[in-house]
């Protein structure tokens, strides 16, 4: 995973708040992660997803100590569980939301989807810092833009809270406008995006999370990886004409061993990219009646239905028949 020296010092000091609140001294957890006693230049996302992880040990809650209730660790893996096969972006942020809705209590997120826009809206009885409201649409569409593969714009983030003294990485941190002292806490994009389908298989959700949540910290830009690159130029013609790894190599002008080793530094492969795509089309395909499960293995380029079987209940834990008739 690319490490970018992304993160200002100042959402360190946020971080370690919750300790100082607690009375737990900062110092160890900091020389823990590699980083300073005080630390006064951006950090990287790997280095501050360590700082986020070690937090959630010591006082056991990956929100730091700001929700209603704890969100004990371990929660975050289960929403990722809980939302990985949603199908596309408005299910899983629907998803999401009533998960932490159920962990949290507060913040409470709800979604609405007007005049072209998604609202995602958070109330609160009681007021929370920017940081709370920060790390909310961290995790939130964190895994919302990894589901989909590719980065969601944001339109307006309005903060119902003070703004933080000396603070101009809230405003540039997001690539959106942030308005504070707002009567309502909420994110807006365009609600085109929630048509998108969600197009990360069960292999992929692991190495997801063995990087999390410093992988969260990056606002994704998936258009311009190689697994991307890989991705598109698969997904723009039909399985059974899928090209092998060597001529995918040239497709892009490169050698073989140059793509293998770019598609391992992203902890991607070309048959764990394939399985995705194949996964993806293949829930699509199953439920059209019209089909039989040994049309549907053709079109995705198995030359025996026995081998999609095999493939299929790997991928989701359902035998395609079994699939077809809970649809």
């Amino acid at each position: 995973m690319a490490e970018r020296h992304n993160i200002a010092p100042g959402f360190v000091q946020d971080a370690l708040d919750c300790l100082r609140a607690r009375q737990i001294p900062t110092a160890p957890l900091l020389r823990a992660v590699g980083l300073p006693e005080t630390v006064t230049q951006p950090v990287t996302n790997v280095q501050y997803g360590r700082l986020w992880w070690g937090i959630a040990q010591e006082i056991q809650d990956e929100f730091f100590g700001l929700g209603a209730r704890a969100m004990r660790p371990g929660s975050f893996d289960l929403m990722c569980h809980a939302v990985l096969h949603s199908g596309n972006l408005e299910r899983a942020l629907r998803r999401s939301l009533q998960f932490l809705n159920v962990i949290l209590d507060e913040p409470s997120g709800e979604m609405r989807i007007r005049d072209g826009e998604a609202v995602i809206t958070l109330t609160d009885a009681h007021p929370r810092p920017a940081f709370a409201y920060r790390a909310y649409w961290l995790i939130l569409m964190g895994v919302a833009c990894w589901l989909i593969g590719r980065r969601v714009p944001l339109r307006l983030l309005d903060f119902a809270c003070p703004a933080p003294q000396d603070r101009q990485d809230y405003r540039s941190f997001f690539g959106a406008p942030v308005r504070f002292q707002q009567q309502t806490t909420r994110l807006v994009f365009d609600s085109s995006y929630l048509t998108l389908p969600v197009v990360r298989s069960e292999t992929a959700l692991e190495t997801f999370l063995r990087e999390a949540p410093a992988n969260i910290l990056i606002r994704y830009r998936h258009d311009h990886d190689m697994s991307s690159r890989v991705r598109a130029r698969l997904g723009a013609e039909p399985p059974v004409d899928w090209p092998d790894f060597d001529t995918m190599a040239a497709r892009l002008g490169m050698s073989a061993p140059t793509l293998r080793r770019r598609l391992q530094a992203e902890g991607q492969s070309f048959g764990a990219i394939k399985d995705e795509l194949r996964s993806v089309l293949a829930q699509r395909l199953l439920p059209d009646a019209s089909l039989s499960v040994a049309e549907v293995a053709a079109r995705l380029g198995y030359s025996e239905p026995s081998a999609f079987h095999r493939a299929f209940l790997k991928w989701t834990g359902q035998t395609p028949g079994s699939y077809r008739r809970s649809a």
